[in-house]
């Protein structure tokens, strides 16, 4: 039998709230401050301590606290009202895709991303690539796109971060609890678990199929954790970015040539495939694969189709950043694969061969090979990317290399504070939600008066230093911090002081400490009676990025000095909660990478 984790029985809802149900298991409620308003109001504490996980929430809530609601009638107003604006959501025909390209609705968008930030409590994303992932799926729900999104569900996630007191990262793992989630396992027709397999050096690994539903978007997440598989390969999709250069290929691999291999499974065919970063890039071998076995056609015309349905986008800023491996390695896991395509051992290398590194096989060469289509996320971006890459296109100018930009973007709802949302639903168009990218409509802020927007503000960093405040304590409490020093955090942090924030990965060329390049002066500033400053500064360091975790740690004992005690404040355990609360929150965000770094 599969695992499925510690079963958690639901409690049976009343009638006339079981839409509750349907709602937490759809990801709409992440972009819906109204939908999570209904959860927490049918008891606060409870809410709070699960994490605001709807899914558990309703596993552990009070059947008396149910029926309570159920005469309340400005609740159940609410409820009602909820329920209706998912439902109209999701039966929704007059999207702006249907309206716009009506001659396309028979097409499909088919995703490919190693990592989706969606929400805190589906930890399977490290950062900037996967908050981006899942910012597509719900951008693509809300215009209403035919779309499916391909992943792995890492069993533990990235990791929880914890910072001792001596100032240093510690990770810890833990067991996502499936049943806890809101995710579904899918089945076959015949009410089997849907699995597929993929060949890694020799063996056979099977990967059980889940689905996260994000509003109108599906999500499916491949899960090697089954019987089928040996106590090795269960472990493969454990962790996000876990293990060395053997479980990363072998991830790889299940992502790619078994993305494609979970959509034939699902029956559903794809019009074009995006690859979000090199890790998918296998996936476009696998739809030649498909071609030169199923329509008996030669490699070069294979190519050409999938090279015409084929969308790759870069990240990395640096040549080191693309995953490379070694020749010898793709001798073990593709011996018996690219005679598939017809190909000989060279020609098959050639694809991911980058002139100038021998017995290297680069994703994103790969990826560009096969992409008709590839753009790096920003301008700056773009001319990085033409200058990393130009060598494999040696017979062009380096500015004509084929690679655009399309400037990163973020889903409004998903981060836009609800108090804000009430201002321009009060002073913008009412259709504003659906004409975010037009212009004309910002042009309505002006009509904000300047007070509201202040005291909006105002509220929303009161809020955010409430926030944390308390995880600080649960932080200061857990690594020995004397009382004093705990029960003073509730004066230190400062409402009325410039509040700046910096928050994301610690990666070296981000910088994080580059503020402490000349601490006298910063000293003054921080310290000045008349204009108080405080810094907070929160984000992971990858495990095996030693010199990042150096940056942590020179944070950490910066803050406890003194002159700066009270003043700079380091949270642990950074996530998408974290990042709500100081976006809505803070003065200033600060951002000072290693230009053209980022």
């Amino acid at each position: 039998m599969y695992k499925f984790g510690k079963i958690k029985v639901t409690t049976t809802l009343p009638e006339r709230l079981s839409g509750l149900r349907d709602i937490a298991f759809n990801l709409w409620w992440t972009w819906n401050s109204e939908a999570t308003d209904i959860f927490r109001d049918i008891d606060l504490p409870l809410w709070e301590k699960l994490g605001r996980n709807p899914v558990r929430f309703l596993q552990e809530v009070s059947i008396r606290k149910l029926e309570e609601k159920l005469s309340d009638a400005d609740f159940m107003n609410r409820y009602e009202k909820v329920l209706n604006d998912f439902r109209s959501y999701m039966e929704r025909k007059d999207t702006w895709f249907s309206i716009n390209y009506p001659d396309y609705k028979d097409e499909h968008i088919i995703y490919f991303s190693a990592e989706y930030g969606l929400n805190e409590v589906l930890p399977v994303y490290s950062g900037g690539l996967g908050v981006l992932s899942g910012d597509h799926c719900k951008t693509a729900s809300d215009l209403g796109l035919p779309f499916t999104a391909i992943g792995l569900f890492y069993k533990q996630g990235y990791f929880e971060q914890r910072i001792n007191s001596e100032g240093w990262q510690e990770t810890h793992f833990t067991d996502l609890n499936y049943s806890q989630l809101p995710v579904s396992p899918v089945f076959d027709a015949g009410g089997r678990p849907l699995t597929i397999y993929v060949e890694l050096a020799g063996r056979v690994v099977y990967a059980r199929i889940w689905c996260i539903k994000i509003g109108r978007v599906n999500l499916y997440l491949m899960d090697t954790d089954v019987p089928e598989n040996n106590q090795y390969d269960r472990a493969l999709t454990e962790r996000l970015y876990g293990g060395d250069r053997e479980t990363r290929i072998q991830q790889e691999i299940l992502l790619g040539i078994g993305g494609i291999r979970t959509l034939d499974a699902l029956g559903i065919k794809g019009t074009v495939y995006h690859m979000n970063e090199g890790h998918s890039a296998f996936m476009a071998l696998e739809l030649a694969r498909k071609l030169v076995m199923e329509k008996n056609i030669p490699f070069r015309e294979a190519k050409e189709i999938v090279y015409s349905s084929s969308i790759f986008t870069t990240h990395t800023p640096v040549p080191a950043g693309n995953d490379v491996f070694p020749v010898e390695m793709i001798d073990r896991y593709f011996s018996n694969y690219w005679g598939q395509l017809g190909l000989t051992r060279g020609e098959f290398l050639s694809l991911g061969a980058k002139p100038g590194e021998p017995n290297a096989f680069n994703m994103a060469v790969l990826a560009m090979n096969m992409a008709g289509c590839r753009n790096g996320v920003s301008k700056l971006h773009g001319a990085v990317s033409r200058n990393i890459f130009n060598s494999v296109w040696p017979d062009i100018p380096e500015d004509e290399v084929p690679i655009t930009h399309v400037t990163n973007g973020i889903h409004t709802m998903t981060w836009l504070a609800p108090s804000f949302k009430y201002l321009f639903d009060k002073y913008l168009p009412s259709d504003w939600q659906e004409r975010i990218n037009d212009p004309e409509v910002w042009e309505a802020v002006s009509n904000i008066p300047d007070e509201e927007i202040w005291k909006t503000h105002n509220v929303l960093k009161t809020k955010m230093i409430r926030f944390i405040t308390e995880r600080l304590k649960k932080q200061y409490l857990h690594n020995g911090i004397p009382l004093h020093e705990v029960n003073e955090l509730d004066s230190q942090l400062d409402t009325q002081a410039l509040t700046i924030g910096f928050a994301r990965r610690f990666a070296t060329y981000k910088r994080a400490n580059l503020i402490f390049r000349d601490l006298a002066r910063l000293e003054k500033i921080l310290n000045d009676k008349n204009m108080p400053v405080q810094i907070i500064f929160a984000g992971k360091a990858h495990p095996a990025d030693h010199p990042a975790h150096q940056v942590i740690k020179n944070i950490y004992d910066i803050a406890r000095r003194e002159g700066f005690r009270g003043k700079i404040f380091l949270l642990e355990n950074y996530n998408m909660a974290i990042a709500r609360h100081l976006i809505q929150g803070v003065d200033v965000w600060l951002n000072n990478p290693r230009r053209p770094l980022e």
